[in-house]
């Protein structure tokens, strides 16, 4: 006898909000939107404000920079998915426990002393501290030991088709998805004339993160609690531009190379502003083994940050990009592309074809592709046949001689903008008009470009590294 069995329906009508718990999921009305969201959202953390209860959410299936405090008439408490005894959820995704660590790990100064910058605190725990030190540490004696040594895996939407679970590498030392991390620590930042809500959790120091918003120097990048010490450190302040040199002008656009190791405490505070926009690639310990390109724009009041990528001085997996950022006032404005464009001239320059650090980002894959698509079909629509009554001939290798992007690159760009063909034996790249009107249109609105005669660099051999 064949049985069929219904689905079930673990939810919960709740009577009340009182007994919702950390882990529960729900439908949560999500600020600026008219509508309840069809997806569930999972209560992060729970806490009171003047006797009111506040529920930090995340929106499941959304990216984590939705997430965000919302108070009881948001939720819709008529359909809840409690967690299970066991930890998890009814819902097939557990909710990551905390992380509790003993013994004398964590801590430290500000950044820029030796230790790496304190950790939010939740009762007694630490947001992995330990596990963070150790992770440096141990990649810096692998690298004593044997060189670098990578797994393989960006301001910027699309779906992707990425490796599963989390991935260590050189631009970011992984953390458990504990609860802490999970949640925005920084309020409001101010850079410049800028006020930005940040999007992600940073380990900021402990008495920065009650701060109604952290005041950051736009030039030094070091940070402080209220808009007069600011002034104060300003007035001792006498950056006018990232420090490090100067390696491309055009315009008002400048590019500025700081090494790792020589600028640790900028680097380090480049590293901490720009976690609070990148969810999982971050590096804010050991910087010395990185180079980072800052993009700036030249006014009368010195070189405002616009956007910034970091390298290895020596990729194993010939990476170009570890991390890639433009600042959120800045995106939507061909900042983006530029920044990428940049890192594939350096990798022209070094005779060597290049790729960005995987997973990306949602919005960095789709950035990259964008930018694949644009460089690729640029070398396609410019070429010339070779005699009378002759379709123009290209291989993939000298797509990639000719724009240094990697062949795996490539190939997967021409495949999804499906130009690939078989036909008589051997495959063809077709381009129909279509695609031609559509390629113009993109490439008329990128208004800025790289200038390679702007570009004023040496390529180091960071094999000799003891020399530098």
């Amino acid at each position: 006898m064949k049985v069929e069995m219904e689905e079930i329906d673990d939810s919960t009508i709740c009577d009340s909000v009182s007994s919702l718990v950390e882990g529960c999921r729900l439908p949560v009305h999500m600020t600026g939107t008219s509508d309840w969201l069809s997806a569930l959202a999972e209560i992060i953390s729970i806490k009171e404000v003047q006797g009111s209860k506040c529920y930090y959410v995340h929106y499941v299936d959304f990216n984590k920079r939705l997430d965000e405090w919302v108070t009881e008439e948001s939720l819709d408490t008529r359909k809840v998915h409690f967690p299970r005894r066991d930890g998890g959820s009814n819902t097939g995704v557990s909710t990551p426990k905390k992380v509790h660590i003993g013994g004398g790990g964590g801590g430290g100064g500000p950044v820029g002393s030796v230790s790496r910058p304190s950790s939010p605190v939740a009762g007694s725990e630490l947001v992995n501290g330990s596990a963070v030190l150790a992770a440096a540490l141990q990649k810096r004696m692998n690298r004593k030991r044997k060189g670098p040594s990578l797994e393989s895996e960006d301001s910027q939407d699309g779906p992707a088709q990425l490796p599963p679970g989390p991935r260590q590498s050189g631009s970011m030392v992984s953390h458990h998805d504990d609860i802490v991390t999970r949640m925005k620590n920084i309020d409001l930042i101010e850079l410049g004339k800028h006020r930005i809500k940040p999007w992600y959790f940073a380990p900021y120091p402990q008495e920065m993160v009650n701060l109604s918003c952290i005041y950051i120097c736009e030039f030094c990048l070091k940070y402080r609690k209220s808009r007069k010490c600011l002034e104060r450190h300003l007035a001792k302040c006498n950056l006018r531009h990232p420090p490090g040199n100067e390696i491309y002008r055009k315009d008002t656009v400048s590019f500025f190379e700081i090494d790792g190791r020589k600028n640790k405490v900028y680097a380090q505070n480049l590293c901490l502003l720009a976690k609070l926009f990148l969810d999982h690639k971050t590096l804010y310990y050991d910087t010395d083994p990185f180079l980072f390109y800052v993009m700036t724009i030249f006014d009368s009041r010195g070189f405002h940050i616009v956007g910034y990528f970091s390298k290895e001085k020596e990729s194993t997996e010939d990476y170009n990009v570890a991390c890639i950022l433009t600042m959120p006032p800045y995106q939507r404005k061909g900042y983006g592309k530029l920044l990428i464009e940049f890192s594939y001239e350096l990798s022209k320059f070094e005779g060597k074809t290049g790729s960005p650090e995987k997973p990306l980002s949602d919005l960095g894959l789709l950035s990259y592709r964008s930018y694949w698509a644009q460089t690729i079909l640029e070398i396609l629509i410019s070429m010339k046949p070779v005699g009378d009554n002759e379709k123009p001939q290209i291989t993939i290798n000298e797509i990639c001689e000719l724009t240094s992007i990697k062949k795996e690159d490539v190939i997967s760009t021409l495949q999804n903008l499906n130009l690939i063909n078989y036909y008589k034996g051997q495959y063809i790249i077709t381009l129909n008009q279509e695609i031609m009107q559509s390629h113009k249109k993109a490439m008329e609105s990128r208004l800025v470009r790289i200038d390679p005669k702007c570009l004023h660099w040496t390529p180091k051999d960071w094999g000799k590294r003891a020399k530098w």
